[in-house]
């Protein structure tokens, strides 16, 4: 029983793997069908590398600065109340 229930693991496992590698030749295949010029591909990688990095910065910005409006509320917290107003003072001269 045992060695019936392994076998049927393996085979399962094997369905699995070459259901898989299927669809990734697949979408090789389509990849190549559609971009065989090299130099698209290499534009269009560059284009997108630069829109991650554009994002990735302004996303960044974004959780910083919700992170210290949040931090604001907690000026009035013995320990944390210190540090904040720091960074809120150090924030408004940059400002200026």
């Amino acid at each position: 029983m045992a060695i019936k229930h392994a076998i049927h693991k393996v085979t399962q496992k094997l369905k699995k793997d070459n259901e898989r590698d299927a669809r990734q030749a697949i979408l090789e295949d389509l990849f190549y069908d559609f971009n065989r010029n090299r130099a698209q591909v290499y534009k269009m990688n560059f284009f997108r590398g630069i829109f991650l990095g554009v994002g990735t910065v302004i996303g960044g910005t974004v959780v910083i600065a919700l992170l210290a409006w949040i931090l604001s509320f907690f000026i009035n917290i013995p320990g944390i109340g210190n540090q904040v107003e720091q960074i809120q003072q150090s924030i408004q001269n940059n400002k200026k």
